[in-house]
């Protein structure tokens, strides 16, 4: 028997389905007035000189990171039309999140060790010999290096940023110059820089909104070629944005229904892709999504979530609050359940702050009146069911 053999083929090409895939230009849809500001803002690099600064703000999924990508690479091609050398160096500070780990990366990226006679080990180095040697390949190479942070806000330490913006003032970079665009999901995040960070960092900043129904489906069209001609029904894209577009207006999340709604009617030999089959799709993204971030969580992280999704499920509405002590004593239940020692509750309040860090559930301190101090009251972001869903399928 061949496993690998499909009766009805599905996919064309479904490269075009990963988040990773960089698409050409006029496939970036909706997204024109971002792309004009973010090549404004880095437009003197084209010409050798110091670009400005961007800090990029949105969502998830609305394209900041697409676009940081899209232009900066143009802008390397536009470039060397005269006579620039442009390096362009993609830091994820969700996995890279230390100050020694992003630099680290950015000189990996940026490095040719046959032209600079540098190493960038991935360990073994102090963040200042980084440092460096970063700048030792940056003066060497380029005219001009941009370094894109994307969730900037997950990284641990500002430094790099006060680094990074002020190499040139400071004497580190003599024959070049660099230009930083941070992306961050969280529009506040400013105001958590330090003065003189704000002061060189700051020098553009863009929001990008979240995309409506009309631009999510454009989007699923532009890619709709991943598939073989005919498969999709009618009204398989419109289903896809419409759950999109109400939801969350996340386009990368659309694009995954679309690919997971492929891979379920090939798993099912069917011939077409159905609004059944985005249907499940739906319901499979939310789990798949969650459970790679709770898959990544220390057990009494999950018990603590499971324990949150139990006690909502119990309220009116899924997005009811449930108290910090509340969430303590069924999980301290649960920890019985299983056979494992609880952990104290300060404990459990730092879980909860790491579980707000990563967008699992939203946090918000209340006051109890005159003589009782404060709590906290702690929100699932998604359906409990799902979260439930993702507990389960990640021990």
């Amino acid at each position: 028997m061949d496993y690998f053999g499909s009766e009805n083929e599905i996919f064309r090409n479904k490269e075009l389905l990963q988040v990773s895939h960089l698409p050409d230009g006029d496939r970036i849809i909706g997204r024109e007035d971002e792309l004009t500001n973010l090549a404004n803002a880095i437009k003197p690099a084209t010409r050798g000189n110091t670009p400005n600064n961007v800090l990029v703000y949105g969502k998830t999924g609305t394209g900041k990171s697409l676009c940081s990508k899209f232009i900066t690479n143009q802008a390397i091609e536009r470039a060397e039309d005269n006579d620039v050398s442009i390096g362009v160096a993609y830091v994820d500070c969700l996995q890279e999140s230390t100050e020694t780990q992003a630099v680290q990366s950015a000189g990996h990226q940026l490095n040719d060790h046959a032209e600079t006679d540098v190493s960038i080990p991935h360990s073994g180095l102090s963040t200042a010999e980084y440092y460096r040697r970063l700048w030792h390949i940056v003066d060497t190479r380029y005219d001009v290096a941009l370094i894109i942070l994307d969730e900037v806000d997950k990284i641990e330490d500002d430094d790099i940023l006060m680094q990074l913006s002020r190499a040139v003032e400071s004497g580190k970079l003599t024959e070049s110059t660099v230009g930083v665009i941070g992306i961050s999901n969280k529009v506040r995040y400013k105001d958590s820089l330090d003065e003189r960070i704000k002061s060189s960092l700051c020098e553009r900043e863009y929001v990008f909104s979240p995309y409506d129904a009309t631009q999510i489906r454009e989007i699923l069209r532009s890619r709709s070629d991943a598939f073989h001609e005919g498969v999709l029904e009618d009204g398989v894209i419109p289903r896809v944005a419409a759950l999109a577009a109400r939801e969350h207006g996340d386009a990368r999340k659309a694009i995954d229904i679309l690919r997971f709604a492929g891979e379920i009617a090939e798993e099912n030999a069917l011939e077409t892709v159905t609004e059944s089959c985005v249907d499940q799709a739906h319901e499979r993204e939310e789990t798949s999504r969650l459970a790679e971030l709770i898959s990544k969580s220390p057990s009494h992280a999950k018990l603590v979530l499971e324990a949150m999704a139990l006690l909502t499920q119990q309220k009116e509405g899924d997005d009811a609050p449930v108290t910090t002590n509340e969430v303590y004593d069924l999980y301290k239940r649960l920890c019985d359940r299983d056979g494992s020692e609880h952990l104290k509750l300060r404990r459990i309040r730092d879980i909860l702050s790491e579980l707000e860090f990563l967008s699992i559930i939203d946090q918000e301190r209340k006051w109890a009146g005159k003589g009782k101090g404060n709590y906290m009251e702690n929100r699932l972001i998604d359906d409990p069911e799902v979260i439930i869903a993702a507990c389960n399928e990640s021990d």
